[in-house]
């Protein structure tokens, strides 16, 4: 497509998260230095929300990345699970196998064990949960429980949750109110800001391998932050049109009008908007 027109060996505006593009956002480090404080109280809940599109999974692996040999992690992607499932799928994560065991109590008593001998080893768990927006009630109040498990010095897991909004409504429910109560950390992710949007779109094309990073004229940097409201991935799709735009048109810059007509192609858009008019 486009990758030698423009001088790229990869294409920059992806939606799939990868660690490779980070962009440092002031947003994002903040959200990471929650998390990592957070996790060095070992104590309660961390929470992270954000609409969509603002980085969330991006921001679970970098703080993954992070984590040393003495934390053993087990990540849910999908953690829409019922209670007796999510601690099974917890437990192998951890590399215990429950399958073979007929009743809850033994789960928790195989499972505690294991969390025991990890500590005795010196090795902090955490329990990581991307989407958690989507677990139903019975399961986050299986969760509070699981964080009970403890030494007389420390809790022996520490739970951080990723999430959409939806995430604060199910937690407002009185059902899952002792959970709410511990929840020591939490951050809202913002989207970008304007004075950031551009420095986003050349980051990401010097990663892609852009001499410059300046495919983006001023002006279209401008447009794109608007249409998108600095919504990272609403600005890798508009990017990665305009781009195509551009590239069909033998340009190598991209111009005000390949945005606007990559914003007439894009669904999530706020409806009826000038642009469209345009």
């Amino acid at each position: 497509m486009y990758l030698n027109h423009f001088g790229l060996h990869e294409f920059p505006f992806g939606i799939t998260p990868d660690t490779s593009f980070i962009y440092s956002a002031d947003a994002h480090q903040e959200a990471l230095n929650t998390l990592l404080i957070g996790l060095n109280t070992g104590e309660g809940f961390i929470k992270i929300t954000g609409e969509v599109g603002t980085g969330k999974t991006l921001l679970c692996r970098r703080f993954l990345a992070t984590l040393g040999d003495d934390q053993v992690v087990a990540y849910l992607p999908n953690p829409m699970l019922e209670p007796r499932i999510l601690l099974i799928a917890i437990a192998e994560e951890l590399g215990l196998k429950l399958q073979g065991l007929d009743y809850q109590f033994h789960l928790l008593k195989e499972f505690n064990q294991h969390l025991l001998d990890m500590a005795a080893q010196g090795k902090k768990v955490v329990i990581c949960i991307d989407e958690a927006q989507s677990m139903p009630l019975a399961s986050l109040e299986a969760l509070r429980l699981l964080s009970n498990l403890e030494t007389e010095k420390s809790k022996l897991l520490q739970v951080v949750m990723f999430g959409q909004p939806e995430l604060d409504e199910k937690l407002s429910n009185p059902a899952v109110r002792q959970l709410r109560q511990r929840i020591v950390f939490h951050y809202r992710m913002p989207g970008l800001k304007q004075q950031e949007s551009a420095h986003y779109l050349a980051h990401r094309l010097r990663v892609a391998g852009h001499r410059d990073g300046d495919v983006f004229q001023p002006g279209s940097a401008r447009l794109l932050f608007r249409l998108s409201s600095g919504t990272p991935r609403l600005v890798n799709v508009l990017a990665h049109k305009s781009m195509l735009l551009a590239y069909g048109e033998g340009k190598t810059r991209v111009s005000r009008n390949h945005v606007l007509l990559a914003g007439r192609d894009t669904e999530g858009l706020p409806p009826l908007h000038w642009w469209q008019r345009w």
